[in-house]
């Protein structure tokens, strides 16, 4: 074990030189200006692997981003592992907000600093700093998966799981894209809840109206819409839509400052909803409205307005359907129409929740290697947000045991300005992954 740690700590430069070269590429597959970035990234994960030793590397599309497979094959009677990560990134938003450029990585206090470094370009990292640790040649079988659209929904993951399910099939699956309690405290993650979107439009009139002739007998479209927005809560927070699973969350300490410190959350502003907050953000439903189409301020006019929209996202426990959950959804916005409003609901998107049977072998001898690597036992946590391919790679392989685990910690910002990466978790992480494929291996005939 002290061999393969050091040898985890020898390599780590080289990996981060070759993570800064990843977030320098501007992988933004929802952007179609920056698609050739996309797969300017996917040549140079393949060229990663193939360095490192991998003789089968191939670039894959069925219809989508391309993506990356890359194959060590099975010593006699020793188990597959599939390593998952993922090359796109979520867009930068404003540059302006960010410390320093977003796709030009800089380390500050022990953290490095763009677009992609933690999500989830650190866990192309981590599962090269493991293999080079074994100079490429690991004692299982490997194959990698670096998909190519996971930020925009992996729309076409499905078609590659069945196109390529020969070349992916695995004993293990290990997706590392996911967080960690602390810098400090490593965690497996057992459970995700689902999501569910749609956009509802509200309408009131055919046209506008001067407000000073007709507000007040005549409803605009906008105050329609926030009265029914607001429906889907109650006074205290908690969804208002009726039907929605519940389920059981794990039992660990999180405290009211620990939320107010992960999140920012202005002084004054209280925690919505009734329950523990494992409970609140891993085993109970939410919804949060994420964006409404109206008039600007700026081209505002004293005019009724007559139409209006909004896009909801629903969060579904694990346990529930999230298609039928958005089902709920949009029969209580039929239901809930103000003043007798045209509503309109458009659905979205939907992606299952999922729970974890974190027991057995693997799992014992994941728990051991994070013990080894970061000196602190892992907590097993849910996560309140959605990787719905989860429930597709456990659907296309229901023998694989699956394993989330990631490079996140609380201070990591994914999907928000300055995104950073722990460099101290980083190490761990990867020192974890080595040694847990090392432990696999005793699993060998």
């Amino acid at each position: 074990m002290t061999d393969l740690v050091a040898r985890v700590a020898e390599v780590l430069p080289s990996v981060r030189r070759d993570l800064e070269d990843l977030v320098r590429i501007q992988s933004v597959w929802a952007d179609p200006a920056r698609r050739d970035e996309v797969h300017r990234s996917a040549q140079t994960v393949a060229d990663l692997f193939t360095g490192v030793g991998f003789g089968d590397v191939r670039i894959v599309s069925e219809g989508g981003a391309p993506a990356v497979i890359a194959r060590h094959p099975a010593p006699a009677g020793a188990p597959t592992v599939l390593l998952y990560a993922h090359h796109d990134v979520q867009p930068e938003g404003d540059p302006a907000q960010w410390h320093s450029p977003p796709f030009e990585p800089e380390e500050r206090d022990g953290r490095l600093y763009g677009r992609g470094t933690a999500d989830d370009k650190a866990g192309i990292a981590t599962h090269l700093a493991a293999l080079r640790a074994f100079d490429g040649s690991p004692p299982v079988g490997v194959t990698v998966f670096v998909e190519g659209e996971e930020e925009s929904g992996s729309p076409s993951l499905s078609a590659l799981l069945a196109e390529h399910q020969d070349l992916l099939a695995a004993d293990v699956i290990i997706i590392a894209d996911s967080d960690n309690w602390s810098s400090e405290i490593p965690s497996l993650t057992v459970s995700l809840r689902g999501l569910a979107d749609c956009v509802v439009e509200v309408e009131t009139l055919d046209h506008g109206l001067h407000s000073g002739m007709w507000g007040g007998v005549v409803p605009d479209a906008i105050s329609a819409l926030v009265r029914l927005l607001a429906s889907l809560h109650d006074d205290d927070g908690n969804v208002a839509v009726r039907g929605l699973h519940q389920g059981t969350a794990t039992d660990v300490d999180y405290t009211p400052e620990r939320v107010r410190a992960d999140t920012g959350i202005l002084d004054g502003v209280r925690e919505i909803g009734d329950g523990s907050v494992p409970q609140r953000l891993w085993a109970k439903p939410a919804i949060t409205v994420i964006g409404i189409d109206t008039t600007s301020i700026a081209a505002s006019s004293n005019t009724l307005i007559p139409k209006a929209r909004a896009k909801v996202s629903m969060r579904v426990a694990p346990g529930g359907d999230a298609a039928a959950h958005l089902d709920l959804l949009r029969a209580h916005l039929e239901d809930h129409a103000p003043w007798g409003a045209k509503v309109t609901v458009t659905p979205g998107d939907v992606g299952q929740p999922y729970a974890i049977d974190a027991s057995g072998p693997v799992y014992d001898a994941a728990r051991t290697a994070f013990k080894q690597a970061w000196g602190a036992d892992a907590v097993d946590a849910g996560v309140g947000g959605s990787i719905p391919f989860i429930a597709e790679f456990a659907a296309a392989f229901p023998d694989a045991t699956i394993l989330v685990t990631g490079v996140e910690d609380p201070n990591t910002q994914a999907h928000s300005i300055n995104e950073s990466l722990h460099l101290g978790v980083l190490q761990k992480a990867a020192t974890a992954e080595a040694l847990l494929l090392a432990a696999l291996a005793q699993t060998a005939d």
